[in-house]
């Protein structure tokens, strides 16, 4: 059988950290391309001239646009060629780090997120979008991150519902690796191009992907609560940093080596509910972590627990949470539709998935919550 792992190079996560970004792009030569949002390059504006001075390297900032779209990426990467630049900084939320993947396409790639909001900043994909901001396509590259460097205090200032969304991310690690190896489905770590039909390059999870993924779901039970009232208050604390750690690191690690499932491809079909934009991603999934659960019949028990943790840290866990009031019949199969589709990652589930079957665990999934809710005000 054959397996595989990937991960970035080198991950280092630190108070202050961004002080220490001029170290990791001096390994590279004396000057960085730096595509990042303007208000995201002035929050951090003091620790950025501190680390240029300290080790004589040179940030080429981009004026980035804040999409990540085709003309966006040759743009930067035709400005990086004329600057000469010995590496690429993607510093901020997704769309700067999607787009400095992009740019980088695998080479010479460092990683700043300036927030927790999912596990993409370890990954070795990226979305990309059109000018306007519309989905047009995923693209993945040959190899991870070379450094992800994470400012803890950075990210303490952040307002908390983003890291609440990225605590949304990881709580579906565990459950859909567990559906991936149950049902030995293939992992994103297998192929460059992130495919998951049969091939000889094809791979499985391994056990220490595995590891990982239940590491991130013990550590949300555990640390969850006091990381989310630690970014409340702005202060990074033992849990915070365990909290970042688990929303980047492990849940990033877990998704590309041991598999996604039924969570993100139920995200992906309530995607197509305009009233669902304005919510994050993370907070989309965990409510499809949810529905996964009752798709497998999982015990009460475990349910139950992912509900009081849900509710506790204030992540969606019926439809109404997610902003979905009045949802049509037709509406309802058109989300099941789109989740069933053959590219979707449904179908690591451990059991034939059904457009019926989907309709039908998502009603029952948004009972249980809102029930839930009821009894526990």
């Amino acid at each position: 059988m054959r397996k595989a792992f990937i991960c970035p190079a080198k991950y280092v996560q630190g108070e202050d950290e961004i002080k220490n970004l001029g170290y990791f792009v001096k390994g590279f030569g004396k000057s960085a391309l730096l595509i990042a949002h303007t208000d995201d390059v002035e929050r951090v504006r003091e620790k950025l001239d501190v680390t240029a001075l300290k080790f004589e390297i040179q940030f080429v900032e981009s004026g980035f646009t804040g999409e990540c779209s085709r003309q966006e990426i040759q743009r930067l990467q035709l400005l990086a060629k004329e600057k000469d630049c010995s590496c690429t900084i993607g510093l901020g939320g997704g769309k700067a780090i999607d787009t400095a993947k992009c740019v980088a396409e695998g080479e010479a790639l460092i990683i700043v997120p300036t927030i927790a909001a999912t596990d993409a900043p370890t990954s070795h994909s990226a979305v990309i979008y059109t000018q306007e901001g519309a989905f047009e396509d995923y693209a993945y590259f040959k190899q991870n991150p070379s450094v992800v460097l994470i400012d803890t205090t950075v990210i303490a200032k952040a307002p908390t519902r983003f890291l609440v969304s990225g605590m949304g991310d990881a709580l579906s690690t565990y459950f859909e690796a567990r559906a991936t190896k149950r049902s030995n489905s293939n992992v994103n770590a297998g192929l460059p191009c992130g495919a998951r039909e049969n091939s000889e390059l094809a791979a499985k999870g391994t056990k220490s992907a595995f590891a990982l993924a239940s590491l991130c779901y013990e550590t949300l039970l555990e640390d969850g609560v006091k990381a989310k009232e630690a970014c409340d208050c702005n202060k990074v604390t033992i849990a915070l940093e365990n909290i970042i750690e688990t929303n980047i690191l492990l849940s990033g690690l877990g998704f590309e080596s041991g598999g996604l499932a039924g969570a993100h491809a139920i995200h992906d079909g309530l995607t197509i509910l305009e009233s669902t934009h304005k919510y994050f991603h993370g907070e989309k999934v965990a409510f499809g972590t949810l529905v996964q659960l009752v798709l497998e019949n999982a015990p009460m028990c475990e349910i139950k627990e992912v509900l009081k943790f849900c509710t506790e840290v204030g992540l969606p866990i019926c439809l109404k949470d997610i902003g979905v009031d009045n949802l049509t019949e037709e509406e309802l199969k058109a989300v099941a539709e789109k989740t069933c589709i053959k590219e979707e990652s449904i179908h690591s589930m451990p059991f034939d998935v059904t457009p019926d079957m989907v309709m039908a665990a998502i009603l029952a999934a948004d009972g249980i919550g809102t029930k839930y809710k009821a009894d526990n005000r």
